[in-house]
Order: C-alpha cells, then sequence, then structure tokens
C-alpha cells in the first residue's frame, strides 16, 4: 500500500479515536434523552389562575380512519391548498403517526412504501436515491424539507433522512418541475416536519433497543407557550454496530421552531433543522463466480480508516400574511447548508482465476454547500367572469456555492482473499485538494390558478419560467473555467370532475425538465447542451366513501423524456442531444377498512419503460440501445400493509414490500432478480400514555441488493432479519 509503519499507527489511532468521538456521542444522546423523557420536571405547562403545575392532556389516537388522507390539503401538489381530489395529479400521504408505527426509521424506508416508489440508496448517492415511474436517481425524483429543495449537488442528497420529526411525507407522482424547478420528471418527494400548535403543550419519548446492538432515542415537544408564542422541538439519535463488519452508524436529528402570532392575519415562523451522519462505511459485497457467496454476507471490504460523513443545516423564516379571506401572501426566506466527505475504496471485484478480489475506486471527496434563497407568492380568491377563481402568483430567487475537493485522477488498488483479510488503510498517489467551485445563481417566476366553472367542473393550470446561471471555476487550471446559463419554462393543464364531494376524474398534460445530471455541478463536456425535456400526459380517478372507511385511486400515464446524449449515428466520434426515454404504467392505491378492527393497506404499479432512440460506442462500432430498459429501473412495484387491532389495547400488522427485477445494464444482458421483503409486529397501549411495540424487519431473512454498482457484480446488500423493542411514552 505504500504505507510506512508509523503512518498505519497514525491510521489505527485515528480510527479509535473515531470510534471514541461515536461513543461519547451516543452517551451524550442517550443522557439528554432519557433526561428530558423522564425528568421529574419535563412537564412544564402551568394553569393560568394558579400558576400550580398541572399534568398535560394525554394525546390519544384519533378513532376516526382518515384513508389516503385525499380530502385534505396538501402543499406538494398545488400551492393553492387543494386537497388530491381537487388537484389533476396523482398525489399520495403518508401520516408520521402510520410511518412510525410500521417502525420506517429513515425517510426512503418510508416513501418507498407508496405506490410505486422504490429505492437505490448507496453512500455516493448520500442513501437517497429513489425511482419513480421509471426514472431514478436525484436529477429525476426531487426530494424536498418541508417545501423546499436543496439542489443536488454531484447528484448528493443527504438531508432529510430522520422520521421522528416527520409530520408526514407527501409523495407528488410524475412531472413535478411546475412546482419546484429542474430535476423532477418522475416525482417529487416532499417532507413536512411537524410545527408548532397552538394547543396545550405535549411531550413524547422514545427508547428502542434492537438487533446488532441497534438502539435511539427520541425526544420531541410542542405546544403554546402563551397567547402569541408557540413551539415545536425534536431530538433523534439512532446508531447501530450493523450486520456487517465494522459496520458501526450513527445520526443525530435536531429540528426546532418558533411561531409568533402577532396577530389573527399575521405569522412568523423561524425553524432550524439539523443532521449529523456516520452511515456505514459499507459499498456493498462482491458476487463470487456470478453468485452471492454465504461466507461473504457479513463481510465489508472497505478500508479500515475508511469515512462517511455527512452535515446538514436547514434555517428558515416563514411569513404568512393574510389581510383578509381572500388574499394571502406567503415568503420563506432561507439558507441551507451541506459538508459531505468520503474516504473509501469502493468497488470490488472477484477474479475467478486468482480467487481473490481486487479493491479499486480509492475516493476521497468532498463537498461544501451552501444555499441562500427567497420565495414569495400571493394567492388571491374572486370572480371570474362570474366563476369561482383561485390565482397565484410568486418568485423564487436563491444563490449556491459548491466546492469539491477530492484527490482524482483516483488511483490505489490492494487485492485481498475474499474471507480472511486485513482491512488496510487509504492511500492515493493524488493529493486531496479543492479541485473546482461553482456559483450558481437561479431566479424562477411561477403562477397557478383554478377556475371552479361549477361544483363538478374545474380547471388547473401552472406555469414555471426559470433561469440558471452557472459559473464553475477550475481550481487547479483555469483556462478550463467555463460558464453556462439555462433558460426552460414547464406548464401543467390539467381538468377535474368531480360528481360529488367524495370522487374525482382527472385528465392533465404537463412539461418538465431534467439536469443531463447536477445542475450545480456541471461540466466542460455538458457545456455545449441543454437541460433534458419531458411530457407527461396522464388520466385518473379518486374515490373515498362517505364513511371515511376506505378509499382508492388509479392513475395511468406516458412520460417521454427527450434530449439524451446519444452518440451521432453518422460521426460515433461525436455525441448529440438528440436521444429519447419513455416509461408508460398504470397505478392503483387501495386504502379498505375491511371490518372496524381490520384495516388493509396495498398498491401496486406497472410500468414499461423503454429507451426509444439512444445509441452507445461498443468496441468502435455503433450500437442502438433501443427497444431496451433503462438500467436500475425496476418495472414492478407493489406494497401491503394489513394492520389488526385484536383486542382494545392490542394490534398486529403485517406488511410486504415487492420490487421487481431492474437491468443491469443499456444492452440488458442480465437482470438482478426481484425480491419481496416481509414486515411484521405487535403493539401494547399499556396505558393511556405508554405504548410498547416489537417489530420484525425481513422476517424470512430474504439475501437481496437494495443497490448494485460494478456492472451488478456487486451488491449492496438490504437489513437481514432483525428485530426491535420500543417504549413510546406520552406526557
Amino acid at each position: 500500500m505504500g504505507r510506512t509503519t508509523q503512518a498505519r499507527h497514525r491510521a489505527g489511532r485515528g480510527a479509535q479515536l473515531h470510534r471514541a468521538r461515536l461513543s461519547h456521542i451516543s452517551g451524550i444522546s442517550l443522557g439528554l434523552g432519557l433526561g428530558l423523557a423522564f425528568a421529574p420536571g419535563a412537564s412544564f405547562a402551568q394553569t393560568e389562575a394558579t400558576g400550580a403545575q398541572s399534568l398535560n392532556p394525554v394525546r390519544v389516537e384519533a378513532d376516526r380512519h382518515a384513508p389516503l388522507a385525499i380530502d385534505e390539503p396538501t402543499a406538494t401538489g398545488s400551492r393553492l391548498g387543494l386537497t388530491p381530489l381537487e388537484t389533476p395529479a396523482s398525489i399520495e400521504v403518508l401520516t408520521g403517526d402510520t410511518i412510525r408505527a410500521r417502525g420506517d426509521v429513515s425517510v426512503v424506508d418510508a416513501a418507498t412504501r407508496a405506490t410505486g416508489i422504490t429505492g437505490s440508496p448507496a453512500p455516493g448517492n448520500g442513501g437517497t436515491a429513489m425511482a419513480a415511474r421509471g426514472f431514478t436517481g436525484h436529477g429525476s425524483v426531487m426530494q424536498l424539507f418541508d417545501g423546499t429543495r436543496l439542489y443536488a449537488g454531484a447528484g448528493t442528497v443527504t438531508f432529510p433522512f430522520d422520521t421522528w420529526s416527520v409530520d408526514r411525507i407527501e409523495v407528488l407522482r410524475g412531472a413535478a418541475s411546475v412546482m419546484y424547478g429542474e430535476g423532477a420528471i418522475g416525482g417529487a418527494i416532499n417532507v413536512v416536519p411537524k410545527k408548532p400548535t397552538r394547543g396545550p403543550i405535549q411531550n413524547e419519548a422514545l427508547v428502542t433497543l434492537g438487533s446488532d446492538a441497534t438502539r435511539q432515542v427520541a425526544f420531541g415537544s410542542g405546544g403554546a407557550i402563551n397567547d402569541k408564542l408557540s413551539y415545536r422541538f425534536d431530538i433523534s439519535h439512532r446508531a447501530t454496530d450493523g450486520f456487517m463488519q465494522r459496520g458501526e452508524a450513527e445520526s443525530l436529528a435536531v429540528g426546532a421552531a418558533v411561531r409568533l402570532d402577532v396577530s389573527p392575519q399575521l405569522q412568523f415562523t423561524l425553524s432550524h433543522d439539523e443532521g449529523r451522519q456516520t452511515p456505514q462505511r459499507y459499498y456493498g459485497v462482491p458476487l463470487i463466480d456470478g453468485r452471492l457467496g454465504s461466507q461473504t454476507l457479513r463481510q465489508n471490504y472497505n478500508l479500515d480508516d475508511a469515512e462517511i460523513k455527512y452535515r446538514d443545516k436547514w434555517t428558515r423564516l416563514d411569513a404568512q400574511w393574510t389581510p383578509n379571506d381572500a388574499v394571502t401572501v406567503r415568503n420563506q426566506l432561507y439558507r441551507l447548508e451541506s459538508k459531505r466527505h468520503w474516504r473509501n475504496s469502493e468497488t470490488y471485484t472477484f477474479n475467478a482465476t486468482t480467487r481473490r478480489v481486487t479493491r479499486g475506486d480509492y475516493l476521497e471527496i468532498g463537498h461544501d454547500q451552501e444555499q441562500v434563497g427567497n420565495r414569495t407568492d400571493v394567492t388571491v380568491k374572486h370572480r371570474l367572469f362570474g366563476l369561482a377563481n383561485q390565482v397565484l402568483a410568486g418568485f423564487d430567487v436563491n444563490r449556491i456555492d459548491f466546492l469539491n475537493t477530492s484527490d482524482t485522477p483516483f488511483g490505489g488498488r490492494s487485492v485481498v482473499d475474499p474471507f480472511t483479510f486485513n482491512p488496510g488503510y487509504y492511500a492515493s498517489p493524488v493529493a486531496y485538494l479543492p479541485r473546482y467551485k461553482t456559483k450558481t445563481d437561479t431566479y424562477a417566476f411561477f403562477t397557478e390558478d383554478k377556475l371552479a366553472f361549477n361544483e363538478q367542473w374545474s380547471v388547473v393550470g401552472s406555469l414555471r419560467w426559470d433561469h440558471a446561471k452557472v459559473a464553475r471555476a477550475d481550481l487547479q487550471n483555469a483556462a478550463n473555467s467555463l460558464g453556462k446559463t439555462f433558460e426552460y419554462a414547464t406548464g401543467r393543464l390539467g381538468v377535474v370532475y368531480a360528481p360529488d364531494a367524495t370522487q374525482s376524474f382527472y385528465a392533465q398534460v404537463a412539461r418538465a425538465a431534467d439536469p443531463l445530471t447536477s445542475l450545480i455541478s456541471t461540466s466542460a463536456t455538458q457545456v455545449p447542451f441543454e437541460l433534458s425535456t419531458g411530457r407527461q400526459v396522464e388520466v385518473g380517478y379518486k374515490r373515498q366513501l362517505a364513511d371515511s372507511r376506505s378509499a382508492w385511486t388509479v392513475a395511468a400515464y406516458r412520460i417521454e423524456k427527450n434530449k439524451l446524449l446519444s452518440r451521432d449515428a453518422n460521426d460515433p466520434s461525436k455525441t448529440q442531444q438528440v436521444g429519447q426515454q419513455s416509461s408508460e404504467g398504470i397505478e392503483a392505491t387501495l386504502d379498505l377498512a375491511l371490518t372496524p378492527t381490520l384495516n388493509l393497506e396495498a398498491n401496486v404499479a406497472k410500468l414499461r419503460a423503454r429507451y426509444d432512440d439512444f445509441n452507445e460506442v461498443v468496441n468502435g462500432r455503433l450500437v442502438s440501445r433501443a427497444g431496451n430498459t433503462p438500467t436500475g429501473v425496476p418495472e414492478e412495484a407493489a406494497n401491503l400493509w394489513l394492520g389488526w387491532r385484536f383486542r382494545p389495547q392490542w394490534e398486529a400488522a403485517f406488511g410486504v414490500r415487492y420490487v421487481g427485477p431492474r437491468q443491469v445494464d443499456t444492452a440488458n444482458t442480465r437482470k438482478i432478480g426481484s425480491y419481496t421483503v416481509a414486515d411484521a409486529s405487535v403493539s401494547w397501549q399499556a396505558s393511556p400514555s405508554l405504548k410498547l411495540a416489537l417489530r420484525a424487519y425481513n422476517l424470512a431473512d430474504r439475501k437481496y441488493p437494495v443497490s448494485f454498482s460494478n456492472s451488478g457484480n456487486q451488491w449492496l446488500l438490504g437489513r437481514p432479519r432483525s428485530f426491535e423493542l420500543s417504549a413510546l411514552v406520552n406526557f
């Protein structure tokens, strides 16, 4: 490896100090969580009349079942506050209580229970990449926090990740660029956190212990301080030793918000959320002779001093002014920051001749990103030609500074025994230095309108125009610096027919835009090209029974994405932006109360994704991939969740997640098979303030890849069979 013994000792001491720091953070967070949860003075609400301490009202689960929440306003599919029934698009809402009851501790785990959403997490994408409607990655499936996006830097997004503070996750499937700009042809996932409320102060605490030394401590509190001020505070610390060797991981998520009600018409909310992660330093295992070997299931081929760290900060100041029933003005001023660091060996290849594993892609990369912006919109309700009309207009402006540091061109290589080896230490022949920085200035104008002809018929339309100017400075060779300006328009037009208040038919057409990779890390090879564009046509039906005991939705769509980079058929040495990719499919969602104590939730998605016009050069020869399925896209996905309240205080649940096969390459020469994972739980409401739950994950102990790399020869394995026991206290 070229390191001296002294250097190895230094690296070993560094790894030990790193583990000690993790242990120290764990102890601090555990003590803080337990202290907040169980301290005698934790409940600090007082009666105004006497000033004496009093017990806060206990929050209990509502008996009303609100299937799919299709009659409740959302902020993701429309800025007008329309309900899913009123919106001509596919919108699904996962409530925070449902997410936590299922035991989904990460945003990816929770969001991929929504219809047609599948995950492809890996350390390189921040462990958060997802696929929707035939399109994958952060460039096509956007992720937002409280309606705001952090522009993906080099294809990576690392926040939000923890579900403890989640109020709900809203999923908009299909073209969403008209709402949020480029990068959302497949859909948008909006994580909405818990917010200050005007009710009495309520507190909750969670303690969880599980397999592989998994532990979590969390605390939440919120309510009104007085007639003007209210607050929300959440903290969650989670750690595990992992199912693989050297699989330690730890995360800490903190969120706080204060709301000032100046008057019934004017409110201000200051929020700050922060996340720190040291994820598992794990990139999967190599296949042995083309198969997953039983001896490698718990191996970790990464280096002993490997490192992955993410730190994110989100600060927002929101203002809302409602001078009368017809006008609402909203403004959000925000600052987002992300710091990321990777130092790993990322590819592992088994050599059938030597019976050894070659480790390559020794990479050290750092991201420093800051985004400052402001978004303002005004909504007006009025009569237009005697018809009820809602119109919104607004603008969004921001600046993003991005710095990339690395040791490119990446070197380093080692050969180890597949089953018994010394992990070794990181070594690179190239210095770790700042390589380039970009400054991206963007502004956008958007408008949305809903015109209701009568109680049954309405038209909803949206338009957005974006301008983005990227300036890239090469810090090693100034001659390679560049600039690029992107301008694009997106829109959506839909018609809704609602025979009554419980159902609606809709149809829509939409236009979207996607970056070639990541907008803020545009490279010299991408400067000659524009953003990819897309068109979607969708029809659907939504229904909720009048007694609110069940609901279902169904949607059919076709999406075409144009301006893909493809080799010139007349000159294979040249690249043209002429390619096309498409998908068409059908999705269905059901939430059904079979009996007063038995509830079924299920969804299924079936699609056909294809390259329509796409050429590659293979061994000097031009090859067409037209008709092939894009890599990493599952064309089938389904989820089922069955809940049974078999006694007044007892509930059992059983869930199944199915993901269809995925193609390894554009030639479709190899396919990764489908997988099905089953989870179960049983919970006991021991008292009005205490709930105990035992959860089992991956009951059948299925061995499957959540993602793959290295031409499909390296699998990042999903969680094996494991168990968690948790106690939730409300006070």
